[in-house]
């Protein structure tokens, strides 16, 4: 790979120039299967770098001009082969299927109680169980146990059809319900924190 400038790259880029373009594809392909180690293949690096470079050639004009260009694109190639790494290891999970095993945390368990803390324990999960199943939309619900199950945001998005924004609102109104309900239901936000935290 030639040495260029930073400006020299962003000229070539910008007109396209072939040689350019296989030379930053070839660092690209590298720097991420050096960053993804063990986690991916040369193909697979090199399915990501060839992604990333769609992104940065329609992106040039967002460059800084005191950045540098190289860093800025194995940064968008790094970025890139994480967000289709998550994407690929939930793409075959249902959202009923990660939402399972939250409610079953959240249900009470039958038998007898132990007193104290535990008998509030299991007031709170039936509260907020109850929350979850009466006050949320369903979206909202999809929504706050998929995010519960650990289901990454920019998958999520892409499941339930929406964009990051829409996606960052239908999870705050969710969660502000079930803090306000919690409330309603005579808990104090440091306690359903301890509890919460005891329980995980």
């Amino acid at each position: 790979m030639s040495e260029r400038t930073d400006k020299q790259w962003r000229a070539e880029l910008t007109a396209r120039d072939a040689v350019a373009i296989s030379d930053l594809r070839r660092f690209l392909v590298r720097g991420i299967a050096r960053g993804l180690g063990d986690r991916a293949g040369r193909d697979l690096a090199e399915d990501f770098a060839q992604e990333a470079m769609l992104k940065i050639l329609d992106n040039l004009d967002s460059l800084r001009a005191d950045g540098g260009l190289l860093a800025w694109c194995l940064a968008i190639g790094m970025r890139t082969a994480f967000s289709e790494l998550r994407r690929s290891r939930w793409k075959d999970v249902s959202l009923d299927a990660l939402a399972a095993p939250v409610r079953e945390q959240i249900t009470p368990t039958a038998g007898p109680e132990r007193a104290g803390v535990d008998e509030t324990k299991q007031r709170l999960m039936s509260t907020l169980r109850s929350l979850i199943d009466e006050e949320l939309t369903p979206r909202q619900r999809e929504a706050i146990l998929a995010e519960l199950q650990g289901i990454p945001q920019v998958v999520l998005a892409e499941r339930l059809g929406v964009n990051r924004n829409a996606l960052y609102k239908l999870s705050h109104d969710g969660r502000m319900k079930l803090k306000s309900g919690l409330q309603r239901a005579g808990f104090k936000e440091n306690e359903v924190r301890s509890l919460l935290d005891d329980a995980s």
